[in-house]
């Protein structure tokens, strides 16, 4: 199977060696993808809806890329700075993913690459062949 792959430009890739979306075949990965913007800087600092927004309009279109859409979209996971906020992120969730409902979790971790991030979303899509 053909291994294609896209980046978000951001300096993390290279960094640390991944990539933000990889599609096997019909699955498609989505990397950890936070709230920055095509400039590289964080969207909504103390907003955790805001930068959940962000997050999955960033998702998104690493999916279009790839040839899929949020409604392949089979599984997601949520990492939160603040459980508290799950409220909020929450209706983020919602608002790109109330169909096709995917799998998900949500779960309070002490903290993120960059002490302002609140919000780090991953996805799983799967669609048919090309």
């Amino acid at each position: 199977m053909i291994r294609r792959r896209v980046g978000s430009g951001t300096e993390w890739e290279a960094r640390v060696g991944y990539s933000r979306a990889v599609r096997v075949g019909p699955l498609v990965e989505v990397s950890g993808t936070t709230a920055l913007d095509r400039s590289g800087e964080l969207v909504g600092e103390g907003d955790a809806y805001r930068q959940a927004v962000q997050a999955l309009t960033n998702i998104v279109a690493a999916l279009e890329r790839l040839g899929a859409t949020a409604a392949d979209v089979v599984r997601t996971r949520v990492y939160v700075t603040d459980i508290d906020d799950w409220e909020e992120v929450g209706l983020a969730h919602a608002e790109f993913f109330g169909e096709p409902r995917p799998a998900t979790s949500m779960v309070e971790v002490s903290r993120l690459i960059d002490p302002r991030m609140l919000v780090e979303i991953e996805a799983r899509a799967w669609l048919e062949e090309e």
